[in-house]
């Protein structure tokens, strides 16, 4: 069972009306309304912080492989392009 916590928030009068509005159109209340919003926006969050996680990956890994296309077939740095992506798995 979902333990629910009571809390107090303070939000303009314009985005009250508003959450007023949806609760209407939707038939359901003002908690549920705003716990769906909040579960939304961390969904959010957590999306678009992987997202740069993964891009600042990519762009590492970029100039690894440029450096082996450039220095050719080095076994030191070989071996550590294959460390790093082990590191990622």
């Amino acid at each position: 069972m979902t333990q629910n916590k009571r809390i107090m928030i303070s939000v303009p009068n314009k985005l009250l009306k508003e959450v007023d509005r949806v609760v209407k159109e939707e038939n359901g209340d003002r908690s549920q309304i705003i716990s769906e919003a909040v579960k939304v926006y961390i969904l959010e969050r957590k999306r678009l912080n992987l997202r740069e996680k993964l891009k600042d990956g990519y762009q590492i890994m970029a100039a690894i492989n440029l450096k082996l296309a450039e220095e050719g077939t080095d076994e030191q740095l070989l071996a550590q392009y294959e460390s790093q992506l082990a590191e990622a798995e």
